[in-house]
C-alpha cells in the first residue's frame, strides 16, 4: 500500500508566519481562448510539505539540490506520539526510538491540524526538543520528519533544534500529513524540487510511504 503524506499546495493552506503566502494563478487558459492552460506559481521554499536542507540555517552547508538520494529514499519508522504530548522530549525518544533507524517520522496531534485549521497557522503545535534532536544525531539518524510547518517550538530563539540537526547534515522534512498512516516501518520516497538557484535552503516535496513486503 502507498500513502501520500504530502499536503496539497494551494492558496488555502497555512504558511509559517513571515513566509510568503501561496499564490496559484492562471497565466493562460483554454477558457479564455488560449492554446493551452498554463499556471503561475508563487510560494516560499518552505511551503506545505517541504525539505529543510542544511543551508537553511548553516552558512555554506549543503544545498537542497545536492542532498543525497539515499537519504531521501529508504526505510523509515513512523512513531506515534500521544496527542497530549506537545514536546517530543528525550525521555519519549529514548523509550520509542529503536537503535539503527536512519529515518524517523513523528506522527503527532499536528496531523489533525491539516483537517481543521483552514488557512490559520496554529502556534501550539507539537515539536521536537533540543535534547531529543541531539540524541537522534548521536544515534546516526539521517532524516527526521514531523507533521507541521516547523520541527521546532514556535518562536524558539536561535533555532537550536534546527541547528542541532542541520549542522550534522541531518535532513529535516516538515509539513507531513500522517493522519492515515499507522505507526511502523515503511519505505519513504521524498523528492524535493531540484532547485539550483537561490539560497538552497529548502524546497517543497512530494512524499510518499510504501508498506514493506516483509
Amino acid at each position: 500500500m502507498i500513502y501520500d503524506v504530502s499536503v496539497p499546495l494551494s492558496s488555502g493552506i497555512p504558511t509559517y508566519p513571515g513566509d510568503p503566502e501561496i499564490e496559484i494563478q492562471d497565466w493562460r487558459s483554454l477558457s479564455n481562448g488560449d492554446a493551452a492552460n498554463v499556471s503561475v506559481l508563487r510560494f516560499g521554499a518552505h511551503s506545505g510539505t517541504h525539505v529543510d536542507a542544511p543551508a537553511h540555517f548553516i552558512e555554506g552547508a549543503a544545498r537542497v539540490d545536492t542532498l543525497p538520494l539515499d537519504v531521501l529514499i529508504g526505510e523509515a519508522e513512523v512513531i506515534d506520539v500521544p496527542h497530549d504530548l506537545k514536546s517530543i522530549d528525550l525521555s519519549f525518544v529514548r523509550a520509542h526510538f529503536k537503535s539503527g533507524i536512519k529515518r524517523v517520522l513523528f506522527k503527532t496531534r499536528n496531523s489533525v491540524l491539516w483537517k481543521r485549521s483552514g488557512s490559520r497557522f496554529e502556534q501550539q503545535y507539537a515539536y521536537l526538543d533540543l535534547e531529543a534532536a541531539k540524541h537522534l544525531v548521536e544515534q546516526g539518524v539521517r532524516l527526521v520528519g514531523i507533521d507541521y510547518l516547523s520541527i521546532e517550538q514556535f518562536e524558539q530563539e536561535g533555532h537550536p533544534t534546527h541547528r542541532a540537526l542541520l549542522s550534522k547534515g541531518v535532513v529535516i522534512v516538515e509539513g507531513l500529513n500522517l493522519n492515515d498512516v499507522p505507526a511502523g516501518k515503511y519505505e519513504l520516497i521524498c523528492l524535493p524540487l531540484r532547485i539550483s538557484g537561490g539560497l538552497g535552503d529548502g524546497a517543497p516535496t512530494r512524499a510518499v510511504l510504501r508498506t514493506l513486503d516483509y
